[in-house]
């Protein structure tokens, strides 16, 4: 099992309970592909660096991860068609 981060930006023209069901949905993808979900940072909303989808602000989490190698490709995938997902990047931690 690796270690994983999980940065996702939430578009901010959702509201706190849609949110909090992307975020859900995101643990629900880790654990079904055999992953365990160890910590939720949650940074707020922060302005985006550039503008996405006309959007300058996004909600920002860090979820870090314990999972498979082949775990990562098959969450992105997912993550990909999520509605209200603006970008996602994950990456493996250093031990």
């Amino acid at each position: 099992m690796n270690k994983y981060e999980l940065a996702v930006v939430v578009s901010a023209k959702v509201e706190d309970e849609e949110r909090a069901a992307v975020i859900e949905r995101v643990k629900e993808l880790i654990a079904r592909f055999g992953g365990t979900v160890t910590e939720v940072d949650d940074w707020g909303k922060r302005r985006l660096a550039y503008e996405i989808q006309k959007m300058r602000e996004g909600f920002y989490y860090f979820v870090r991860f314990e999972a498979a190698p082949t775990a990562p490709a098959e969450i992105e995938s997912r993550m990909r068609i999520m509605d209200n997902v603006i970008r996602y990047l994950c990456v493996r931690q250093d031990a």
